[in-house]
């Protein structure tokens, strides 16, 4: 099945794109996902994950189909054929 990528802000610079369509088995999970964009963009490990946690950083706003992740099943969510995945990077400022 193939799922769209969307890179916002700094994950499109990290990147160099701002979509990628990545090729994933059928009923792939959202952490799956997030391991084959690190494989094919190794770069963006350092901004995307938080080294203590292994998990997305909590300044990282993950958007599936429109619903913010917290409110699907986060990392465990299932991936369908065509289903958007946007990765935007949260700023604070003061």
């Amino acid at each position: 099945m193939k799922v769209n990528i969307k890179f916002v802000g700094s994950f499109r610079n990290i990147t160099n794109k701002s979509k990628v369509v990545l090729e994933l088995s059928k009923g792939a999970k959202l952490k799956e996902a997030i391991k084959r964009i690190i494989d094919e963009f190794p770069k963006i490990e350092k901004a995307l994950i938080d080294p203590e946690l292994g998990d997305p950083r909590p300044n990282t706003l993950i958007v599936v189909n429109g619903r913010e992740i917290s409110v699907l099943k986060g990392l465990e969510t299932v991936l369908k054929d065509g289903d958007e995945v946007v990765f935007i990077p949260i700023s604070h400022g003061g």
